[in-house]
C-alpha cells in the first residue's frame, strides 16, 4: 500500500527508551520506562499503513478500562519525539496513549499517485501502475483525516474507555485538535499547545509579495488543470520548517471558525514570546471563543515557540496531564 521508507537517520530525537520486557502481547517490539510500556501497531487512513506505538502503564490490570490520550504532532513532527517524552509520562499517570506519523512521514506509508494514464481494471478490479510516492506533505485536511483514523484505532483497543477519551497536539496540530474536537464528541478533554487556528492567515503572510490568499488559489486551479503536480513536492515551502506546504488546502484551513462548537474542556498552552505567529490571533483568540461554551483555561509560558519542548517541557507536560487527570479520571 505504498513505499515503505525507513528515515530513523533523519529523525529529530532519538529514542532513548529500552525494550520492554513484560508477557503478552506487549513484548514484542516493545519499549518501557518502568512505569510504561509499548508496542508498536499498524492504523489504516484512507487506504495508507500509518505506523504508531500504543503506550499502557506498566501496572494496568488485565482487563481494566482505562482513560486514553491521542498524540498529535505538529507541522513536520514525527513520533519518535513523543515516544520520548509525552507518551510514556502520560502513560505512566495511568492513560493509554496513542502517537502516529502522519501518511508520507518517518515509517508510515506514501500516498501514492498514479504516473501515466490509469490501464483498465482487470476481472477483480485490479490494475498493475507506476506510482509516485508522496512524502512530507503538510496537508492540513489529509492530516485531520489521519488523526480520525488514529481515534477510530484507539476506540477500538479493548482496554480504551471510550467515555474518557481526550487529544493533545502542538504547534500546527495544536490547532487540528481544536478541530477534531469540535466535530467529534468522542473526545471529551482537548489540550492545544502552541496551536496554529489560523492557516490562512499563515499564508497571508508567507506569500505577501506573490499574492498572498490569490497565490494559493492559483495553486489551486493549476492544481486542477494539471499545471503542476496534483500533491506538491518541494514547491512553495516556509523556511525553516520541513516539507512541503500544501497551499492550495491551507488557505482554508481555519480551525478557529469551528471554535464556537467546542464543548469538551480545552486547555490553550502559549508562548508569551511566540514568533511564528500572533498568539493573540490564534490561541487567545480561540480560548476567549471556547470558554463562553466549555471549561476552558490559558497558560502563558515564557520564551519561543520551541521553549515549550525544551526549557519549559516539565511545566507544559504537567499542565497537560493535570488537565486530562482532572476531566478524563486516571492516577
Amino acid at each position: 500500500m505504498g513505499n515503505r521508507l525507513n528515515s530513523a537517520g533523519r529523525l529529530t530525537f532519538a529514542l532513548s527508551l529500552g525494550v520492554a520486557l513484560m508477557a503478552g502481547p506487549w513484548a514484542a517490539l516493545g519499549q518501557s520506562t518502568g512505569e510504561a510500556v509499548s508496542r508498536h501497531v499498524n492504523i489504516w487512513s484512507e487506504g495508507t499503513r500509518m505506523s504508531g506505538d500504543l503506550w499502557v502503564p506498566a501496572d494496568a490490570e488485565p482487563g481494566a478500562k482505562l482513560p486514553a490520550i491521542l498524540l498529535t504532532h505538529g507541522w513536520g513532527g514525527v513520533r519518535s519525539h513523543l515516544n520520548s517524552t509525552y507518551a510514556p509520562k502520560f502513560a505512566a499517570a495511568g492513560f493509554i496513549v496513542l502517537a502516529f506519523d502522519y501518511r508520507g512521514w518517518a515509517d508510515s506509508d506514501s500516498r501514492l499517485v498514479i504516473a501515466g494514464e490509469q490501464p483498465t481494471p482487470d476481472a477483480s478490479g485490479e490494475v498493475t501502475v507506476r506510482a509516485r510516492a508522496i512524502r512530507e506533505v503538510v496537508d492540513p485536511y489529509d492530516q485531520v483525516a489521519d488523526i480520525s483514523a488514529a481515534l477510530d484505532f484507539l476506540v477500538g483497543e479493548p482496554q480504551v474507555d471510550t467515555s474518557r477519551i481526550g487529544i493533545w497536539g502542538t504547534s500546527y496540530s495544536g490547532g487540528h485538535a481544536l478541530f477534531v474536537g469540535a466535530q467529534d464528541p468522542r473526545i471529551r478533554a482537548i489540550v492545544s499547545q502552541v496551536g496554529y487556528q489560523d492557516s490562512r492567515e499563515a499564508v497571508r503572510l508567507r506569500f505577501a509579495q506573490q499574492g498572498g490568499e490569490d497565490f494559493a488559489r492559483k495553486r489551486a486551479t493549476q492544481k486542477a488543470r494539471g499545471e503542476i503536480a496534483p500533491i506538491p513536492q518541494g514547491i512553495d515551502q516556509f523556511s525553516g520548517l520541513r516539507g512541503t506546504p500544501d497551499i492550495a488546502k491551507m488557505v482554508h484551513y481555519r480551525p478557529i471558525a469551528v471554535a464556537h462548537r467546542v464543548r469538551a474542556p480545552t486547555l490553550f498552552i502559549d508562548q508569551d514570546a511566540e514568533e511564528l505567529f500572533d498568539r493573540r490571533n490564534h490561541g487567545l483568540a480561540a480560548y476567549e471563543i471556547v470558554r463562553q461554551h466549555a471549561p476552558a483555561r490559558y497558560e502563558l509560558l515564557p520564551g519561543k515557540h520551541y521553549a515549550v519542548y525544551r526549557d519549559n517541557f516539565e511545566q507544559a507536560s504537567d499542565l497537560a496531564l493535570a488537565w486530562f487527570r482532572e476531566h478524563l479520571g486516571g492516577e
